[in-house]
């Protein structure tokens, strides 16, 4: 089978009727890196496919980290579990050829069922709030398997006329396309944690995908992260009566002006 145009391949998976993972790199809470790094390796990934960057992705504005360029990437990965994950930075550039690519790859050489994106929705709950996820669904087989585990789907992909649609609803219309069951998984970010990290967004994601592909998945690591940093916000509280009011205003479903979140945010990142 020829290569795709752009895509280069390391291996052919051994993958039947698999679930497919799509997560960004850029997302609130960093919430596609963690979903992705946490599948990775407690599934032993192991690399199979890369798109080639420059066809998506002007290396002219490479971001630099620490003094290292931060190349963009998108890589294919074969996990245990019959579980193929995609993880990659959002492209720049003709999204649709990217996409269609993507769904080359998910079709001819991981045979995927069903496909589950990630994306994180920055708000105004608070931490506090427990994450719940709200699903879109691009037909009807989906959104019925959404409700069997008790997801909120009534969400539509459809973007309304004479608006772009998010990345994520673009690639459920493709997978449709090609008549592969698919759906985003929405999951509310606090604001404040949006430039951080939000790890029980991350769980709540993982604890839905292992219980759909029965992964096996050990969440205790998340469950400790999740600990720990509650410990800080809390410690956040008792010191800084500034953050504690702005919280409990949060809590109480009192909005909060541009002024009190910035003050809320500063407060907050010694502890972040």
């Amino acid at each position: 089978m020829p290569e795709p145009a752009g895509f280069r391949l390391f291996g052919k998976p051994d993958l039947k009727s698999a679930y497919l993972v799509v997560t960004w790199n850029e997302d609130g809470g960093r919430l596609g890196v963690r979903v992705a790094d946490y599948l990775a390796r407690h599934l032993e990934a192991e690399e199979f496919a890369q798109i080639d960057p420059p066809d998506y992705f002007p290396l002219t504005g490479v971001a630099i980290d620490d003094d290292v360029a931060q190349f963009p990437s998108s890589k294919f990965y074969q996990c245990r579990r019959n579980l193929a994950l995609f993880n990659s930075n959002p492209p720049r550039s003709d999204w649709y050829r990217f996409l269609d690519t993507v769904m080359d790859i998910a079709r001819d050489y991981c045979h995927v069922r069903e496909l589950y994106a990630t994306g994180a929705m920055v708000t105004l709950n608070p931490h506090t709030v427990p994450r719940q996820i709200m699903a879109v669904s691009n037909g009807p087989e989906m959104t019925q398997t959404l409700k069997d585990f008790g997801l909120a789907s009534g969400m539509d992909y459809e973007t309304p006329p004479g608006q772009r649609p998010t990345l994520n609803s673009f690639l459920i219309w493709v997978a449709r396309r090609r008549n592969i069951a698919a759906a985003t998984l929405w999951v509310p970010v606090p604001f404040y944690l949006a430039n951080v990290e939000d790890p029980q967004a991350a769980r709540t994601v993982l604890r839905f995908l292992d219980q759909r592909a029965e992964l096996g998945l050990d969440l205790s690591e998340l469950d400790e992260e999740i600990r720990r940093q509650n410990e800080r916000l809390e410690q956040a509280r008792r010191r800084l009566p500034e953050v504690d009011g702005a919280l409990r205003r949060l809590e109480n479903n009192i909005a909060l002006t541009e002024e009190e979140s910035e003050k809320l945010m500063r407060g907050l990142e010694e502890y972040l």
